[in-house]
């Protein structure tokens, strides 16, 4: 084993029992139930509560295993409160009602010596990474030592142009070091349309995108509307696309993804919620993280700082009117403090567990930048510094690797860019279904809520429930709530069409109907239908299904028949870039399109208006949404051309892991069949 003690981490041991010597003198100070005498005895409780908060650990995390995340949230509360309770009051007896000022008391000490620790530490997470490497020590050699692995880390909606001129202005200091060194290299790929992590997850894990028309769509021969971070429509889409030989099948392990791309072992991911054994590791590892002192406190103070800096920067925006923007309520606040104050720090524990397992592939999600980006922007400083997290994340993962007991190739990429700009609703007064509403004389349903941002924090609440205990229950509970849809009618009567938006792209579905409607069939019964969404100033092309053509997309001045190449008028594709026309295409012949896809405009300064409530999104044509980035080793060849489809990535990914040595097996039973 390459892991050996390091100063640093003798000063920070030093350092936090300074800090919780200090924390426990202010708590003797400030509560009247808690009582230390001088700093001498301070400093030798500190060393007691250190060394008994261990022991109750180890006793209390299988216990908080059985709970989940309720058990692991009291254990990382009580845990220390209890060492404190029995080092403090036992010399006096021990009573119950002694338990509240421990309690209170381990929260000082937790928070003071955090504090000291990120002090010395510049800000950084050392301390963590420090704490991830200590772990080394319990790791086992593998079989096969010089197998190199790979991490590939989605950094969930960064356009390239954003990681270009980040790396140049040295915001990213982990990947700009890499690139800069000629280790790693930056390029360019191109995501099919629709630009959505469902499709672009599904094309880099399994190979394929087909059957997936946006976030949520409709499946005309059950009725069922698919929503892709709903775990039993996951596991039902993945399903339908796998074919066992997945970019993990090879000892791989998933982590906070939406599909598993056949790993053996799935964390956190959405289409696996339920698998017993990885919902108890994950469980444990949890627990572990949060019952220590540093890493409940941590996880508490940044979720804090996240929910502050949130209402200040929202406000900030409102003050100076920024544009565009979108109302940020508490809800996004709590989601922000989630996704960076705990969920970031959960799976990168996650990851660097199955490092130290030896796995030989692990694929994760980290969407800090493209939550806040949705709701804040591409630019602003709260978006760019979640991606610096992710950075920071990037460094610790290196800093494992040096100890695993193999080493690890690390890649990082993107499933999509994003486009921003003013959302179609506050552009023009009326939402998109309230447009095909009152166009058509009659009612429709639309979906209301972006269900995408949550869905890192959903796979991991849902993957620590199940159906055999009332918390159990209660989280289950909870998931659903949380991949919930919201529906908003509009019109009178029963509803006709069902509407949905992701991004800028806008899937409009007559309603009850077993077959996608024709031109014709949508004129004869919606006269002002078509004519009236393609005349509007806010959409930029139309498609429907024609008898003659196939799939037509229609513009204001124009029309281009995408399946024969024929352009009558303007194009309307034209601003949307030379692969437009293929891109519709492929997405309009899919059985799952809708009846009517709807584009947005793409205005004067490259900018969208999405149908959601999103300032940046993605999902359709136009600005940097179809802009994804791949950085990876210099010696992992990249094709000459531009990558395009997801699709095409995981062949040059899977092509990477054959190259190191993975796959033999898969590739031998591949001849076979």
């Amino acid at each position: 084993m390459r892991w050996r003690l390091r100063r640093g981490d003798l000063g920070r041991a030093l350092l936090g029992l300074v800090g919780a010597t200090l924390g426990l003198v202010i708590a003797s100070w400030v509560l009247p139930g808690f009582d230390v005498q001088g700093w001498a005895e301070a400093f030798v409780v500190a060393i007691l509560v250190a060394i008994i908060g261990a022991v109750l650990r180890v006793l209390l995390i299988e216990g908080a295993i059985r709970l989940g995340w309720v058990g692991s949230v009291l254990l990382g509360l009580l845990g220390q409160a209890l060492a404190v309770w029995l080092v403090v009051y036992a010399p006096r007896g021990l009573d119950a009602a002694d338990l509240g000022w421990a309690l209170l008391a381990s929260w000082i000490v937790a928070m003071v010596s955090t504090l000291f620790v990120w002090v010395a530490t510049a800000g950084t997470d050392d301390a963590v990474t420090a704490t991830l490497l200590r772990k080394a020590r319990r790791a086992r050699p593998v079989a096969d030592p010089q197998l190199e692995g790979v991490v590939f880390v989605q950094a969930d909606g960064v356009p390239y142009p954003v990681l270009d001129w980040c790396v140049r202005a040295g915001t990213l200091p982990t990947l700009s070091r890499w690139i800069r060194s000629g280790s790693h290299r930056a390029v360019e790929w191109r995501p099919k349309l629709p630009a959505t992590t469902p499709a672009s997850q599904m094309g880099i894990l399994h190979g394929t995108i087909e059957g997936i028309p946006a976030f949520r769509w409709v499946d005309r021969a059950t009725g069922k509307v698919f929503v892709a971070n709903r775990p039993a429509d996951a596991a039902l889409i993945e399903a339908s696309h796998s074919d066992g030989r997945g970019l993990l099948a090879d000892d791989g392990v998933s982590v906070s993804n939406l599909f598993t791309g056949d790993a053996t072992t799935a964390y956190a991911t959405m289409s696996a919620i339920g698998r017993g054994h990885e919902t108890r590791e994950s469980r444990r590892t949890i627990s572990e993280f949060l019952s220590r002192p540093a890493g409940f406190a941590r996880s508490v103070t940044r979720a804090l700082s996240e929910i502050a800096r949130e209402r200040f920067q929202a406000s900030r925006a409102r003050r100076r009117d920024v544009r565009p923007r979108v109302h940020r309520g508490w809800a996004f606040a709590l989601e922000r403090a989630a996704l960076n104050g705990v969920v970031r720090d959960l799976n990168t524990t996650l990851v660097c567990d199955a490092m130290l397992k030896g796995k030989r592939a692990i694929y994760v999600d980290y969407v800090d930048y493209d939550a806040v980006a949705h709701h804040a922007g591409i630019l602003q400083p709260e978006s760019l510094d979640a991606l610096a997290g992710i950075d920071a994340v990037l460094a610790q993962i290196e800093a494992v690797a040096a100890v695993a007991p193999r080493p690890y190739r690390i890649v990082v990429l993107s499933d999509h860019g994003q486009s921003q700009g003013e959302i179609f609703a506050d552009r023009y007064g009326e939402d998109l279904a309230a447009l095909v509403s009152r166009l058509a004389d009659a009612a429709a349903i639309a979906a209301v809520e972006n269900a995408e941002g949550n869905g890192s924090l959903n796979s991991m609440v849902a993957g620590n429930a199940d159906r055999e205990t009332v918390m159990g229950r209660a989280l289950d509970r909870a998931s659903t709530r949380l991949a919930a849809d919201g529906f908003e009618k509009e019109g009178e009567g029963g509803a006709e069409f069902l509407v949905f938006g992701s991004g800028n792209l806008g899937l409009v579905y007559v309603a009850g109907e077993d077959h996608r409607w024709t031109l014709d069939e949508l004129a004869d019964r919606f006269p002002a239908l078509v004519p009236g969404l393609v005349a509007h100033e806010g959409v930029g092309f139309v498609v429907v299904e024609t008898a003659e053509h196939g799939p037509v997309a229609l513009g204001r001045e124009g029309e281009h028949h995408v399946r024969d190449g024929v352009v009558i008028g303007t194009d309307p594709l034209a601003p949307f870039g030379p692969m437009a026309a293929e891109f519709v295409l492929r997405a309009a012949s899919m059985p799952e399109a809708p009846d009517i896809y709807v584009n947005s405009l793409l205005d004067d300064l490259d900018e969208v208006a999405a149908f959601e409530g999103l300032v940046a999104c993605h999902g359709g044509l136009g600005g940097w949404q179809d802009r994804g980035m791949v950085v990876h080793p210099v010696d992992f060849e990249m094709p000459g051309d531009l990558v395009v489809g997801a699709d095409a990535l995981h062949r040059v990914l899977v092509g990477w892991l054959e190259q190191l040595g993975h796959r033999t097996e898969l590739a031998r039973e591949a001849v076979r069949d």
